[in-house]
């Protein structure tokens, strides 16, 4: 087959799927917005392209976001047109619809068969939108503003012959009749490589630049976002930290995760005293714990792959927090080195952390439960080896890459044309 491959970030969630379908045999070309040369990346065919202009300034709020989508759109159908004129013409596309790059592809190869990565279709009411009452917006054009971000979806739908979803409640959120077309496997962890190491040790920089390091000895508490933010329950994680370390003064908290903002808005400096919330809650709970248990948090920024599966195997308790939203790979490669978790009872994390089987869930404002949590699987290794072994277990037969779900990604392509 010829495959055409969309991600305004390539390979994004195609990383392994795409060079598979290379190495099968097939033709397999990527279309990214990515600044790179043309070039062949594992077997595939990488073309880069660009935006010719901007969304326009002081255009409506609620349209900007759609503006944005159908100027990438463009960029991408005008792109593929030349591809088509070079004699390329697809059996299929596979493309992640969420930035608007694949709205216009069946215009140039209409017989295509098209199948959508399907991440979140937004609602106003029951999942992230208005879930934490702390930063609910007083706007009552929210919800308008809501259905124009899911046009991009709606029309994908129009289009679109099959969609692929990572978990069960990520699907749940499309509507009917597109939602029987969703077929449910997740991207997969390298269960492999992501495996436990107790012979792991790190070795981490203090403030003043001398160096420390951390062996199975030492009691390590580890938190992970992309971007320190409330999404992913970074506010709850911080406001447990003064009583968490009173009671264990040998734990150290690693925290892993930038400066910026990965979902929802940055804060107000204005009612907030700081430009990022990871300044806005630090600030909050830094006068509620003493010098020598601050000295005992590190912040890390964002670190590479190479040093964070060591971090995770390192782990003594593991923490992930979201709201009702897209489910972080980290909690998954957490589970995979066999991390002691405690996580939010939310979707879609209930259908990898089963309370006491492969993790411990607390509701996701119980700050005092969060320090319970933590604090009882510090206490108890017996615990954390037995939820650490299940929670590896779990994701090896569920979650596995080249067992479980890179062979049901290649067959769900394969069934994309007769």
């Amino acid at each position: 087959m010829k495959l055409l491959f969309i991600h305004q970030n390539f390979p994004g969630q195609f990383k392994h799927l795409a060079p598979a379908l290379a190495q099968l045999g097939h033709t397999v070309v990527a279309m990214t917005m990515q600044k790179v040369p043309a070039s062949n990346w594992q077997g595939v065919q990488l073309i880069p392209y660009a935006a010719s202009r901007g969304t326009t300034p002081n255009v409506h709020p609620w349209v900007s976001d759609f503006e944005t989508k159908v100027i990438r759109g463009d960029a991408c159908f005008r792109a593929a047109l030349q591809l088509k004129a070079q004699g390329f013409t697809p059996d299929a596309i596979i493309a992640h619809p969420g930035w608007g790059e694949s709205l216009f592809l069946k215009e140039v190869w209409p017989k295509a068969k098209l199948g959508i990565y399907c991440e979140f279709f937004y609602h106003a009411h029951g999942a992230d939108v208005g879930f934490d009452p702390e930063f609910a917006t007083n706007d009552p054009g929210e919800p308008c503003r809501l259905r124009l971000k899911n046009l991009n979806n709606l029309l994908h739908f129009e289009v679109a012959d099959a969609g692929l979803s990572p978990t069960h409640w990520q699907a749940s959120t499309f509507p009917e009749p597109f939602r029987s077309k969703i077929t449910v496997i997740h991207d997969g962890i390298d269960t492999d490589h992501l495996r436990p190491n107790p012979a792991v040790s790190l070795n981490l920089a203090r403030p003043d630049g001398s160096r420390f390091t951390l062996t199975r000895a030492d009691e390590v508490v580890t938190f992970v976002n992309r971007n320190l933010e409330p999404y992913r329950g970074y506010h709850i994680f911080m406001r447990a930290l003064p009583e968490l370390l009173a009671r264990r003064p040998n734990a150290r908290v690693l925290i892993v995760g930038g400066n910026g903002v990965s979902y929802g808005a940055a804060p107000d400096p204005a009612r907030y005293g700081a430009a990022t919330w990871k300044e806005v809650f630090l600030n909050e709970v830094r006068p509620r714990i003493p010098d020598v248990d601050w000295a005992r948090v590190h912040f890390l920024g964002n670190i590479p792959y190479h040093l964070f599966v060591p971090l995770l195997q390192r782990s003594t308790v593991h923490v992930y927090l979201t709201y009702p939203f897209v489910l972080s790979w980290s909690l998954l490669e957490a589970m995979s080195v066999g991390c002691a978790i405690v996580a939010s009872d939310t979707p879609p994390v209930r259908e990898a952390i089963r309370d006491n089987e492969t993790g411990r869930l607390v509701d996701f404002f119980d700050v005092a439960g969060l320090t319970d949590a933590i604090g009882a699987l510090l206490a108890d290794p017996t615990a954390r080896e037995r939820l650490g072994a299940h929670a590896r277990a779990f994701a090896q037969a569920n979650y596995d890459l080249k067992t479980v779900c890179l062979p049901k990604q290649l067959a769900w392509v394969e069934g994309l044309t007769p």
